[in-house]
């Protein structure tokens, strides 16, 4: 955990960089990556479960061709999506108003005699048969889309007459079909004096709200008075839970949130506690606080802002803080996760988790017939189940989602835990696996294409390594680094360098591949990824900008900047929101505008000779978009390394 006056300290100490990158210590030759020995069982059972996976109903959205056009000196550049439900040989025919400029299995073209008026359509055809073809689309004169936004009128907090009145900025992204259209949504919240769990003082009321990619304002959600404002208070989610084809949001809400209607949140709830609520209380303390009265969570509707139903928070924060979590100022009881899994394999659940730290609880919910219902609960501090103690403080910043052990169901990776499709505690229970405990970063992916299975690579604040790759299912070290003593608070994995296959890793002055080989370590940013030029490798990301590894100088450049915009997260230097929000399997990448009027959203314009299904149509991917805007944000990964056929 980074306190504020460090956070402040490093941030000045590298405002003179354009990124934060990972530098090796100084004065001091550090630990060596240890690789441990293979454990064949481990790999041949991984094996067999791949092998033997049964097939699920898993829906997904259904999505149209998401085209973009976008004009560039060379001429008019057009990209759509292929869909994970069609088949691969899919043929496109791009038209240019009434001509035909394009026919074939690319999902990009360039039309050199294409300009700012043309109309540009794109027709799927599965061998002769045509599928479908999408609306008339313009061409954009600039490579974003640039969405132009309401602020909340600036907040003056009449508990501190000497503070000055607070401008409202915007904050986490997340996305979703939220009216059946085909077409992403974005939701976005609006924050004013936000804070750390390690600070005290006032927030604002966080505002929610949902936009249209023409600009167009859905709704606002108004979290009121007793729902604190900050990176770790406010994880929210955005899906189709009732799988009716439009995407429902859901965050923690308290007395006096209010719907896009109007209407306090209770009043959609079947608990005659919630319904009978006092709507005008507040719940503050002196501090600006929220550590007493009644803690909700709402599902609203994604195409109205309408809440569909309340229940009471589980679990309830206590009365006693120091006892339960940790400590009696309200840092450790509210700290908050969440993501979306698939814990039958077949339906959407919400989890919404509390604490790591120290105590950890987990709380999964399903969505139907309007109406939220609790399936299944984990409490490290359950007095019934004793052999539970071993999760607590093993979380991180963050939480990753995926079937590691292909039996259809998603599990939780929960830092350095994983959890059952039923919330049962899978490791550290596990034999072998080594004392690890929180930290800041983690990523769950392929990344190591050439071993079974799915892999974890973190960093840690104490415990037995500093960082360290682990097999995902059973949590077993395939290599790491041990703990010297420091908080790694910055950490990434993903292909950037084609001259190793798989994940290279850095962190801690360290650059590791996937088989856990040290290399000479470039200068990486250490934040983010991108897939944005084309190739196969992912792109590093910090910042406004988007950076590409030589692998022949072994030197980083940039690629690109994202002008008059901003990054979010402080030091983190995250961008608002990547996901593949249209065009083809690339990358979006959202920021918000300097000047604080609205966001843009950035899309590639560099060809590229391979075709992907759209990321959002791979499982893990897709609910790593789900989870980004949790904690520290971290970017999604897919289940299996993206190949050229």
């Amino acid at each position: 955990m980074k306190t504020p006056a460090l956070s402040l300290l490093f941030f000045f100490l590298t405002a003179t960089f354009a990124t934060s990158f990972a530098q090796p210590p100084q004065n001091r030759e550090p630990a060596k990556v240890i690789v441990l020995p293979e454990r064949p069982e481990t790999i041949a059972e991984t094996r067999r479960l791949i092998e033997n996976q049964p097939q699920t109903r898993r829906r997904v959205e259904a999505l149209d061709r998401g085209l973009v056009c976008v004009q560039t000196p060379e001429g008019v550049y057009c990209s759509w999506r292929l869909l994970g439900t069609e088949p691969y040989e899919t043929r496109f025919k791009l038209c240019r108003g009434d001509d035909v400029v394009f026919f074939e299995q690319a999902t990009n073209y360039l039309d050199k005699d294409g300009s700012s008026d043309s109309l540009y359509r794109v027709e799927a055809y599965d061998q002769d048969k045509l599928v479908d073809s999408s609306k008339p689309t313009k061409v954009l004169a600039t490579p974003y889309v640039e969405i132009k936004t309401r602020r909340p009128d600036d907040w003056t907090n009449n508990l501190a007459p000497n503070e000055r009145p607070a401008r409202y900025q915007l904050g986490n992204m997340s996305t979703g079909d939220l009216d059946g259209d085909g077409e992403y949504e974005i939701v976005a919240l609006w924050e004013a004096n936000s804070r750390d769990n390690a600070h005290n003082g006032f927030t604002a009321p966080l505002h929610v709200v949902a936009y249209k990619l023409d600009g167009t304002e859905l709704w606002d959600v108004d979290c009121g008075i007793n729902v604190r404002t900050g990176a770790h208070y406010n994880p929210f989610l955005v899906f189709d839970f009732d799988s009716d084809g439009k995407a429902e949001v859901m965050l923690k809400t308290a007395p006096g949130s209010k719907d896009a209607t109007g209407k306090f949140v209770g009043e959609a709830s079947r608990d005659e506690q919630i319904r009978n609520c006092d709507v005008n209380a507040d719940y503050r303390n002196p501090t600006g606080r929220v550590l007493a009265g009644p803690e909700f969570l709402t599902v609203f509707s994604g195409a109205t802002g309408e809440a569909l139903d309340t229940v009471p928070y589980w679990p309830e924060r206590g009365n006693n803080l120091k006892k339960d979590w940790g400590d009696d100022y309200g840092n450790r009881v509210d700290r908050f996760l969440a993501c979306v899994a698939f814990l039958d394999g077949e339906h959407p659940s919400a989890v919404f988790a509390r604490g790591y730290y120290t105590r950890t609880t987990l709380a999964a919910y399903r969505f139907e017939n309007n109406r939220l219902t609790l399936e299944a609960t984990f409490d490290s501090d359950d007095p019934a189940k004793p052999e539970n103690r071993v999760y607590r403080g093993r979380g991180n910043h963050s939480l990753s989602v995926a079937d590691v052990d292909y039996d259809g169901k998603d599990e939780i990776i929960y830092g350095a835990s994983l959890f059952d499709d039923d919330l049962t505690g899978v490791y550290p229970h596990a034999p072998g696996f080594p004392n690890l405990f929180h930290g800041d970063a983690q990523h769950t992916g392929d990344l190591i294409p050439d071993r079974p299975g799915l892999e974890i690579f973190s960093v840690h604040e104490s415990g037995e390594a500093a960082f360290d790759m682990r097999d995902a299912r059973t949590g077993e070290l395939i290599w790491h680094m041990p703990f010297q003593g420091k908080d790694v608070g910055r950490g990434a994995s993903d292909d950037v360098d084609p001259r190793f296959p798989g994940a290279e890793s850095w962190a801690a002055g360290k650059y590791v591949t996937a088989n856990g080989e040290e290399k000479t370590p470039p200068r990486l940013p250490v934040n983010f990824f991108c897939y944005w030029d084309g190739d196969l490798s992912r792109e590093p990301q910090d910042g406004t900008s988007i950076f590409k590894l030589d692998p022949e100088t072994n030197r980083v450049e940039r690629i690109f900047t994202a002008s008059d915009c901003v990054q979010y997260g402080g030091t983190k230097a995250t961008p608002f929101l990547n996901a593949d929000l249209f065009g083809d399997w690339r990358e979006e990448t959202i920021y918000a505008l300097a000047d604080g009027s609205g966001f843009r959203i950035y899309t590639t314009t560099i060809p590229t000779p391979y075709r992907i299904p759209t990321l959002m149509h791979d499982p893990v991917y897709r609910l790593g978009v789900a989870w980004q805007n949790v904690g520290y944000n971290q970017p999604p990964h897919l289940s299996a390394e993206p190949k050229a056929r």
